[in-house]
Order: structure tokens, then C-alpha cells, then sequence
């Protein structure tokens, strides 16, 4: 059965859900899922997951992302990106250089960030986004998040309009919103602003050079195997025949470091056990000086499935 990873290069005005439905045709299963949304309006990397590495995704959901974007101060919109209506406009005239550099920088490391009213988060088990078009006006609290870089590559002035333009590449953990980013610098500047494109380079370890779009996967799919996956994602732990067998039943085996060592290997971030000949057989966790499976991949009698290994 075919099992892996495939990279998408999504593309604009599709939902991650539509690209799911799309690969689920080529790949000629159901079983898919992918690791992180992306709004209609970006393109880029999202990473689908097909049969067994669907379980692989959790995993990923968390890693760090990297995006080129560009947003526009100026305008503020009910979205906080460019698909939204226009809700208020500001001069620009006014903003330096200086002052947009001191505003990023101040969005730039451990921030408080409160999300899009239009986002995918639920209130009361309903959508934001569902209670806002229903003509809710919703708040939603904020929540941490970390802003790694921050990097603006251009300004640029349309006098005309009255905007200002910024091309910038952000490097945020997991569950950032960068079209609140937006919104966030316009709004310390005293002008607004919103997103006008957005386009993921970065999930993890996986980038734009190995996506691929859904016109070529297509023609060919490009699958990602899962020990290739496993060993990009995570850190790697090589293991003897001996202790593969014991693994792939569930059974325990010496701890891949020393007890207490800060490079111990946890059920929130496991190691990826490899066997002899290269095939990925579980996900470890280090417990004292044992390891026990967290998720077991190897085919076998009585081998555990995903959370339900032999031994505590």
C-alpha cells in the first residue's frame, strides 16, 4: 500500500481541505490528511500525509513555518488580508522607514498574538469565521507564539493610493498568524494594514524545493517515503535486528542516550527507530533507561497500534 508524504505546492483560491479531496483521487485512497492550513489566498508548501504516514502529521503540525508575504499599511480589512472588505484607510505619508523597522522589530520574538476574527478557530465548537459571517462580532483571547525573523526586504511607496508596501520573510512557530502580523505592525503604526500575498517556503524540514503542484502530481506522484519523512523530520535512532524485532511487538529496549540527558527522546518529540536495512519501525520515547514505541510502523504478529504498546 502506498504510504508517504507528498509535498504540494498549493495553489491560490483552493482550501487545504479541496487539496486533500485532490490527492486523495490521485493517490487512490482516503486515507490522507495534511499538516497545518493554509488560507485560500496563500500558496506554497502543505504537506499531505497518504495511509500509514498520516500518523506521521501530528509530528509536523508543530514544526516551525517560513513564509514570504507582502502587506500593505494603509487599509485595514475585515479579514486582515486582501480577500476581506476594506474597513478603514489611513495617509501613509507619514510612516518612515525607520518607524516600520522599530514596528517589526517589536513583533520579533516571544509575543502575544491574538488571532483573526476570520480564522479557523472555534468558539463554542462553531468556526470564528462562521460567527462572524452570521454578523457575530468576535474576540478571540491571545496566545503565545514566537516570531524567529522578521525581515523586510522592500518598501515601496504608492503615492497615488496612498500605501505603503512591504515584502518581508517571517519564520514563526507553529500556530502564528501572519495575516495578524499584518494587521498588528499596521495598527502600532497608526495607519492599518492587512495582507496582500502569502506564500509558505517552510514547514519543518520540508521546503518549495521539493513541492510539487497538483497539475504535475498529476502526471507523476511524487512520494515522499516514510523513512525518508521520518529521518528529515526528527532525530534519528539506529537499531539492531535484534532490537527492531522487540520494538516492532512492543516490547522495550535500552534508552537511545543516558538517563536524564537533555537529548532524551519524549512522546511529544520522539526519535525515529530505524531498522539494519534502513526501514522506519517505530517512533521511541526514552522512559529512564528504557525506550518503549510510541507509534509502530513494521508489519508483524501482534504489533501494537498507534498510543497501545505492550509495556507502560
Amino acid at each position: 500500500m502506498l504510504s508517504g508524504l507528498v509535498i504540494v505546492d498549493k495553489p491560490q483560491g483552493w482550501t487545504s481541505h479541496d487539496v486533500v479531496g485532490r490527492m486523495r483521487r490521485l493517490a487512490g485512497t482516503r486515507k490522507v490528511g495534511h499538516a497545518g492550513t493554509l488560507d485560500p489566498m496563500a500558496t506554497g508548501v502543505l504537506v499531505v500525509g497518504i495511509n500509514k504516514a498520516t500518523r506521521l502529521l501530528t509530528y509536523i503540525v508543530g514544526t516551525s513555518k517560513t513564509y514570504t508575504a507582502t502587506i500593505r499599511l494603509g487599509q485595514s480589512t475585515v479579514t486582515d488580508d486582501a480577500e476581506g472588505d476594506v474597513t478603514a484607510t489611513a495617509g501613509t505619508s507619514g510612516v518612515s522607514e525607520q518607524a516600520v523597522y522599530d514596528g517589526v522589530a517589536a513583533l520579533t520574538g516571544d509575543i502575544q498574538q491574538v488571532p483573526s476574527s476570520v480564522s479557523a478557530i472555534k468558539v463554542n465548537g462553531e468556526r470564528a469565521y462562521a460567527r462572524v459571517r452570521s454578523g457575530e462580532d468576535v474576540k478571540l483571547a491571545a496566545r503565545p507564539v514566537t516570531i524567529h525573523r522578521f525581515e523586510v526586504h522592500a518598501i515601496r511607496r504608492d503615492p497615488e493610493a496612498d500605501v505603503v508596501d512591504l515584502d518581508v520573510t517571517v519564520e514563526c512557530s507553529s500556530g502564528t498568524y501572519i495575516r495578524a502580523l499584518a494587521r498588528d505592525l499596521g495598527n502600532a503604526l497608526g495607519v492599518g494594514g492587512h495582507l496582500t500575498a502569502l506564500r509558505r517556503t517552510h514547514v519543518g524540514p520540508y521546503s518549495l524545493d521539493q513541492a510539487r503542484t497538483l497539475d504535475q502530481l498529476a502526471e507523476e506522484l511524487n512520494v515522499l517515503e516514510m523513512s525518508q519523512a521520518a529521518r528529515a523530520l526528527m532525530p534519528n535512532r539506529e537499531l539492531s535486528a535484534e532490537e527492531a524485532t522487540e520494538i516492532s511487538f512492543g516490547r522495550r529496549i535500552a534508552a537511545g542516550v543516558a538517563p536524564g540527558s537533555p537529548g532524551a527522546a519524549t512522546a511529544d518529540h520522539p526519535a525515529a527507530a530505524f531498522a539494519p536495512d534502513g526501514s522506519l519501525v517505530a517512533l521511541v520515547a526514552d522512559a529512564g533507561s528504557f525506550a518503549k514505541p510510541v507509534l509502530v510502523f513494521a508489519p508483524g504478529n501482534g504489533a501494537p497500534s498507534a498510543g497501545n504498546t505492550a509495556e507502560g
